[in-house]
């Protein structure tokens, strides 16, 4: 796709930073009755089975698909038939760029080791098309970036009309570019494979404006990598100009050679204002969506420091955090007063972290129904259809416990249950663990039965490791904060008062911020209040309450994350008839927090517990 751009006098170019890979060179201690102890085999209750999402791809299916990929000639966001890059064209510096077959690498930048980057990623993307004919082969490279255990942050242009379940793989934990033998056979460089299981790219994203270029990729299995966090919304001390930001990626180190960095290269960026951002590429650049970053571009590689071809993807980051993915730039890299382009994350946040927090039970991008009949006390899912569910399905008898919640405390992709015993109050964490095929089953507090509210709202500390919350006896509201593998660390206190409250729920972010909220409903008048999150612990956990909604006519709430799959926590309510209801988020924090009711089913006076 050509792009002509306007500013500084001159007609470039504007390029996604996707990767042809033909080139040349590709070679806590646990506190408050917590426990850690495994349950006796009586706490395990019936689970359904869970067919393993690694199933279709075995590791050699995904190192061929490396293979193919290194071998390929294709750029992301477009096949080389309809490359941006069109031959012959003559670049800045004078150099003849066939650009349907260049590759990538930061330019200006230092080589750097994997221990200093662990969450990067590599996104190998491959379809032979099924003919015999090389030619229509699809093969391309991005870059992207760990933010939990099973998710990579990328650009939308990576991901957008590209099947990555059927012909994609993600390694990760290696500095190294994989290589290939004369058999075709991947070497991995010490990094593992992974199979991607689900794609996820902002639905507003354009491939004219490449607006809204970000993406998640959600892998089959845990990695080993240690994620990164992205920034916050609201941030604004990352984006203020002058400030150092670093990009890393494999992209081209040169604008007059084809070759590609088998090692992570980084360099170092100034972030750059709006105006400077505007200046130079006038309309294209869209304030609030992007930010541009780098000092302008020398006209050659000397003096040029700058994101290039396959850096695509890649996280620019500033004190730890992504601030930016590598979205596009000019033609070769090296204009004269050019700068790298990135899409702004802090204003993706809100939209990223529903999908980086997606756990449900059918392993689609929708939060499922979990719930248990009072008479027969069988426990059934429903499966979310996004504005209805499907017919229930049995996970048989759970009788015995008071209290069952959804959730996914090591973020493993696969959907968790929380329940409290009703004997004793003992609470215990059920998951299941790929490596076996089965479930197990953990003690995770002792006593509990005076608990008035017990949620698992996510991560409400801002570390990225779900958290767990309980009210006391006393009204007094405390957070567990969790390690990301069904323990926790010492309980900190958020307030009391929290026993004027008949229902406590939460799960994601209501408002859009990308933090967790939490739903409160007064007992006495039925109104109903949203506590924002703060992404801190203690007592500066949550903001003001703020009343949202007047709901005496109903006995029964639910928050199981996205139900509509549109990126906004939605919410369930009952009626004390059995009319059940969907409240889709608007992503507001105001009285229009939900959108208007949709009708669920008639038929959920039955149910006594909702998960």
């Amino acid at each position: 796709m050509s792009t002509t751009l306007s500013g500084s006098g001159r007609h470039r170019r504007r390029i996604r930073f996707g990767l042809p890979v033909a080139a040349a060179g590709v070679a806590a201690a646990v506190a408050a009755a917590l426990l850690t102890s495994s349950a006796g085999a009586t706490t395990a209750l019936p689970r359904p089975a869970v067919k393993p999402t690694t199933s279709s791809a075995s590791l050699a299916e995904l190192e061929r698909r490396v293979a193919g990929a290194v071998a390929g000639d294709d750029t992301a966001g477009e096949t080389a038939k309809k490359s941006s890059y069109g031959a012959s064209t003559s670049s800045s510096s004078g150099a003849a760029a066939d650009d349907s077959t260049v590759s990538p690498m930061v330019i200006g930048g230092t080589t750097t080791g994997i221990s200093s980057a662990p969450w990067m990623a590599q996104l190998w993307y491959y379809d032979d098309q099924g003919t015999a004919d090389e030619a229509d082969d699809l093969g391309f490279f991005c870059g992207g970036a760990v933010v939990a255990p099973t998710k990579i942050l990328t650009a939308a242009h990576c991901v957008k009309g590209y099947d990555w379940y059927n012909y994609g793989a993600v390694v990760t934990g290696t500095a190294q570019l994989p290589t290939t033998d004369d058999a075709g056979n991947s070497d991995l460089h010490g990094g593992t494979a992974s199979l991607p299981h689900r794609q996820w790219y902002h639905p507003s994203y354009s491939s004219t404006t490449i607006d809204n270029d970000i993406a998640v990729i959600t892998l089959g299995n845990p990695v080993k990598a240690t994620p990164i966090r992205m920034t916050t919304s609201g941030d604004t001390a990352s984006y203020a100009a002058g400030t150092n930001a670093k990009v890393y990626g494999w992209g081209r180190t040169s604008s007059t050679s084809q070759d590609v960095s088998d090692t992570l290269k980084t360099a170092t960026l100034p972030i750059q204002s709006d105006t400077t951002c505007t200046g130079y590429y006038g309309s294209e650049f869209i304030k609030g969506h992007m930010v541009c970053a780098g000092t302008p571009a020398s006209g050659s590689d000397s003096g040029t420091t700058s994101a290039c071809n396959g850096d695509s993807g890649g996280p620019l980051v500033v004190n730890g955090r992504i601030v930016g993915v590598v979205s596009w730039g000019v033609q070769n890299c090296v204009a004269k007063g050019a700068y790298s382009v990135f899409a702004k994350v802090t204003s993706y946040v809100g939209a990223v972290y529903p999908r980086v927090d997606d756990t449900n039970i059918s392993g689609d991008h929708r939060a499922d129904l979990w719930l248990r009949n009072a008479s027969t006390k069988t426990g059934y899912s429903k499966d979310s259809s996004g504005s209805s569910f499907a017919a229930r399905e049995s996970w048989g008898s759970w009788s015995g416990v008071n209290v069952v919640l959804q959730t996914d405390l090591d973020r493993d992709g696969y959907q968790d249950l929380i329940y409290r015993r009703s004997s004793d109050g003992d609470l215990f964490w059920s998951h299941y663990v790929p490596s076996s095929g089965g479930w197990a089953t953990k003690q995770i507090a002792d006593n509990w039965k005076t608990r008035t509210r017990i949620v698992v709202p996510g991560d409400v500390t801002g570390d990225y490791q779900p958290d767990l919350l309980s009210v006391d006896s006393g009204g007094y509201l405390w957070i567990y904060p969790g390690n990301g593998n069904g323990t926790f660390g010492t309980r900190v206190k958020v307030g009391s008062g929290w026993n004027q409250y008949n229902s406590l729920r939460g799960h994601g972010d209501f408002t859009g911020d990308g933090r967790t909220d939490l739903i409160a409903r007064a007992s006495s008048n039925g109104y109903l209040y949203l506590y924002k999150g703060t992404g801190k612990s203690g007592t500066g956990a949550f903001s003001s309450r703020v009343k949202v909604r007047e709901w005496a006519g109903y006995n029964a709430f639910d928050a199981v994350g996205d139900i509509s799959g549109d990126g906004k926590a939605d919410f369930l309510a009952r009626t004390p008839g059995g009319a059940l209801y969907l409240y889709k988020g608007t992503g507001k924090a105001t009285s229009e927090i939900f959108d208007t009711r949709i009708s669920v089913g008639t038929d959920f006076k039955q149910y006594d517990i909702f998960g």
